[in-house]
């Protein structure tokens, strides 16, 4: 699955994955200096339990590393994985 890179606006952007001009899938953040911090992941009811809330939370991460950010977990569930998996204890805030 493929994921876009968009700017919102100011300071908000997001990787998304759409078809047909409908979000099936998103994360989301405002960039603090150099901290992204994460507010929101949708998955759209089609894909849910395909893992696809990992897949977009792997991207940003890659997207933080690539840029030497780090990530201010807001939404629940990216709170939830930063304290379920050790590999994003590199990028945290």
């Amino acid at each position: 699955m493929e994921f876009e890179f968009t700017k919102l606006e100011g300071e908000e952007f997001a990787f998304r994955n759409m078809k047909d001009g409908e979000v099936l899938a998103e994360i989301s953040w405002t960039m603090l200096g150099d901290v992204m911090a994460v507010e929101h992941t949708f998955v759209s009811p089609t894909l849910r339990g395909q893992g696809v809330a990992k897949k977009l939370l792997d991207r940003a991460a890659d997207y933080a590393r690539e840029h030497e950010y780090k990530m201010e977990p807001i939404c629940s569930y990216v709170v939830t994985a930063f304290e379920r998996y050790d590999e994003y204890n590199d990028i945290k805030a």
